[in-house]
């Protein structure tokens, strides 16, 4: 269900290359956690209310998680340092890992 819509990067936040994005089908959106993770992994795929996200890099986080995502969001070599910015469209691929 994740992986069937079009996402619209609303705005950045919490950390370099966190990106809000939203578009989240209303039977995914959960409340945030009651206790956040102390250690979420970098590339992990996450929901929380209306939003979906990605964490650019290992950090603390109260969000639901789905999955992982192999981009790299952010990048402070690279220019644009951050993959994705405010008003783009993002889509998730599933990727069979087996």
């Amino acid at each position: 269900m994740h992986s069937n819509v079009t996402y619209k990067a609303a705005f950045c936040g919490f950390a370099p290359g966190f990106v809000y994005l939203t578009g989240l089908p209303p039977l995914l959106r959960l409340p945030r956690r009651e206790s956040p993770r102390p250690n979420v992994p970098a590339g992990s795929v996450a929901i929380a209310d209306t939003y979906t996200a990605v964490y650019p890099r290992s950090s603390p986080g109260g969000w639901h998680l789905l999955g992982t995502a192999d981009a790299v969001l952010w990048d402070a070599e690279r220019e644009p340092a951050a993959l994705i910015s405010a008003g783009a469209s993002v889509r998730f691929l599933p990727i069979d890992r087996r």
